[in-house]
């Protein structure tokens, strides 16, 4: 099963595709970017139209996308949750089924501890999917420990 798994954000928003067989694979990571001079309605678009061509190039079944945590900064928080809902929209009109993780779970899935930090998540990724390219951003992280736990939960 293939899937798509989303660390969702705003500026930048950590994007993996992972597929399990027998083991977890990682074959694709980056981040969307959008640029903060750019109009809101202008960096929603860049995300649908981003994930609309990593959708279609991929192919994945599912999107597991992690539950938002809030901050005390409302503005970026409604930002975030509107990001998320592009993405959600976007995978749910491409046919792909929809499931939603929170950051308890996927620290718990990666590293076994709940109050995990970001770190510690980073450390354990390798030690649990090989990564055959240089991630630049911890939102690729992210979004990989999403998908692991997606599958951790057996979606599969």
């Amino acid at each position: 099963m293939k899937i798509i798994a989303i660390d969702p954000g705003y500026e930048r928003l950590g994007v993996a595709i992972l597929e399990k067989n027998t083991k977890e694979e990682l074959i694709f990571s980056d981040c969307i970017q959008t640029k903060s001079f750019l109009p809101h309605p202008e960096r929603l678009a860049i995300i649908q139209k981003s994930l609309e061509k990593i959708i279609e190039e991929y192919k994945p079944e599912a999107l597991s996308i992690e539950t938002l945590f809030f901050n005390t900064n409302q503005k970026t928080a409604t930002n975030v949750a509107e990001a998320r809902g592009v993405i959600i929209s976007t995978c749910a009109v491409k046919g792909l089924d929809v499931f939603e993780v929170s950051p308890l779970q996927v620290k718990v899935t990666v590293t076994g501890h709940g109050r995990s930090d970001k770190t510690a998540v980073i450390k354990m990724i390798p030690h649990l999917i090989k990564i055959n390219k240089t991630i630049k951003f911890d939102d690729e992280y992210d979004a990989i420990a999403v998908g692991l736990a997606y599958f951790a939960m057996n979606h599969n």
